[in-house]
């Protein structure tokens, strides 16, 4: 059984030059990641725990 994949795409994503972001999809046990550019050139996935954790030192880092 193949598992349906919904892509979404970043709200910071805009047209022209800002267009270059990532597309992420929750997967059951993990996030896969590709260019919103390029879909077709494959993907990453990683763990939701891991996912997570970069997410929040992101944000961490943004706001010092």
């Amino acid at each position: 059984m193949t598992e349906t994949v919904s892509w979404r795409k970043s709200s910071y994503s805009g047209g022209g030059d800002g267009n270059t972001c990532v597309e992420i999809a929750t997967l059951r046990t993990r996030v896969a990641i590709r260019d919103s550019k390029d879909p077709s050139k494959g993907r990453v996935t990683v763990p939701v725990g891991s996912f997570t954790a970069l997410i929040h030192s992101l944000k961490a880092t943004s706001a010092t």
